[in-house]
């Protein structure tokens, strides 16, 4: 019983270590910031409101 009992506090040593890894590995620190001066574009939106398009 107390093999199992260490074997599972080993697992979880494991797991929490493998999930601090992986969070601190993830790349999000070289994702390349959005750029405000680019153009904006609407694309195929229509130029009057929906509600006013009904009557």
């Amino acid at each position: 019983m107390e093999l199992l009992g260490i074997a599972l506090i080993i697992l979880i040593i494991a797991g929490l270590a493998a999930t601090v890894s992986v969070l601190r590995n993830d790349g999000r620190g070289h994702i390349p910031p959005v750029r405000s001066e680019d153009p904006w574009s609407a694309l195929d939106l229509p130029s009057t409101n929906y509600t006013l398009r009904i009557f």
